[in-house]
């Protein structure tokens, strides 16, 4: 089911008392006519180009936003990507399946194990491998512990490009222990490479659930105090009110997916729509904005965090014994002491270290929820051991495309702003 969410109405003409409180208020604007107007047309300047990135902090990547300004009016903007060009889709077509994974977590480096698990799960339904019901929880519980985390990176850093310094700090320090949930169970805090096909690179390790649960319980009053400072803040609520809207249908026609495209109105979440791992078991709203402008885009966010936690919950209550991997040679290395011990487990493991993991011939689509949108992967195989082509529909460069649309007729200091609320990575944008 879908809820709608409940927007604050900021109005100075209905709340006279508010109109001191740091807000702006725009007269409005009377057109000329007559003597005026010719007047308007004869001290009118010329337009100008001004370029903000690729270096610059609020373009959030090495992106590059060409703009013509009307005065501080945008009339046009074009962004131009690929300065970040690492070649992932095709690094793919040259690494053994497994040797992918360590690429998918380079590409949204702001929720790795979403991307490990999405890539997974692709292969091994072009392969027909169902994997354990440990597993399926350990990724869920994986994918929606980097969705919050995605989702403070985007509110810290949106914050302060609004000059809402005080959020930043709150939402790192929240990242950090969630850096920390990371390094205790992949060792690593960035570049997590935890899935595998058939599994994942090794087991929660003991007190990792009981870590979770300490986190949890401590996240949610940051998150409220967070809402507290921003939600019925004039000055965040002018900076966003009205600005950057986009509507229902044109949210749809420019592919937009994610809090993005649910802001405008649209109940659209593949974890609803197509659910994977029995999603459509658990009990989750999804958050509906109505205005589709940055601070639904806000709301949204801040709903599907506290909804996240609550499937967190749900998952951990629910998490299932038993083993993480697969019982299948074909893709799962035995135990070392079976390799050592057993003379077909040793003939398992040679061919799987020397050939690798060998998928079927055919192609396979698969698709979830990442933090920013529709995530989805693409293989194709011919028998071998290596992909012979993997496409990746990444939410972030269908996102942007649509900023464009969005800024054109607005004032240059609303672009930050617009950019920031659309939440892309440029690692992703640029694969």
């Amino acid at each position: 089911m879908s809820s709608k969410l409940r927007r604050v109405i900021y109005n100075v003409a209905r709340n006279p008392e508010l109109s001191s409180g740091g807000s702006l208020v725009h007269a409005p604007i009377v057109p000329m006519a007559g003597e005026n107007a010719r007047v308007q047309e004869d001290i009118a300047g010329e337009h100008m180009l001004i370029n903000i990135g690729p270096q610059h902090p609020a373009t959030h990547g090495v992106l590059r936003l060409v703009l013509e300004l009307d005065g501080e009016t945008v009339v046009r903007c074009i962004p131009h990507i690929g300065y970040l060009h690492s070649s992932f889709e095709k690094l793919g077509e040259y690494r053994d399946w497994n040797q992918v994974v360590p690429l998918t977590d380079r590409m949204d480096y702001l929720a790795p194990l979403i991307y490990n698990c999405a890539y997974a799960m692709s292969v091994e339904k072009l392969m027909g491998v169902e994997v354990t019901e440990r597993c399926k929880v350990v990724r869920l519980i994986c994918m929606e512990l980097d969705r919050i985390f995605s989702h403070l990176l985007w509110l810290g850093t949106t914050a302060i490009d609004l000059g809402a310094f005080t959020v930043f700090l709150y939402t790192f320090q929240q990242r950090e222990l969630i850096y920390d949930l990371h390094e205790s169970f992949t060792g690593a805090r960035i570049t997590t490479s935890s899935t595998r096909i058939g599994g994942m690179m090794a087991d929660l390790p003991a007190g990792w659930i009981d870590q979770l649960v300490k986190w949890i319980e401590g996240f949610l009053p940051v998150l409220d105090e967070v809402d507290t400072l921003l939600t019925n803040n004039g000055i965040w609520i002018g900076r966003t009110q009205g600005v950057g809207s986009i509507s229902a249908a044109d949210a749809v026609n420019w592919g937009l997916s994610g809090p993005n495209l649910r802001a405008s109105g649209v109940s659209y979440d593949v974890r609803k729509d197509r659910p994977y791992y029995d999603m459509d078991s658990y009990d989750f709203d999804v958050p509906i904005g109505e205005h589709g402008d940055i601070y639904d885009r806000y709301l949204c966010r801040m709903e599907e965090m506290r909804q996240s936690v609550r499937l967190l919950r749900q998952f951990i209550q629910r998490l299932p014994g038993g083993s993480i991997n697969v019982d299948d040679p074909r893709v799962i290395l035995p135990p070392k002491t079976a390799a050592m011990n057993d003379m077909e487990s040793m003939i398992h493991h040679f061919k799987l270290v020397m050939e690798g993991v060998r998928a079927p011939v055919g192609e396979s689509w698969f698709s979830v929820e990442s933090s920013k949108g529709e995530l989805g992967m693409y293989v194709v195989s011919d028998g071998g051991s290596k992909p012979v082509r993997w496409r990746v529909r990444g939410p972030s460069f269908i996102n942007i495309a649509a900023l464009p649309h969005m800024i054109e007729g607005a004032l240059l200091s609303d672009v930050i702003a617009v950019n920031a609320s659309l939440d892309i990575v440029l690692g992703e944008i640029d694969r």
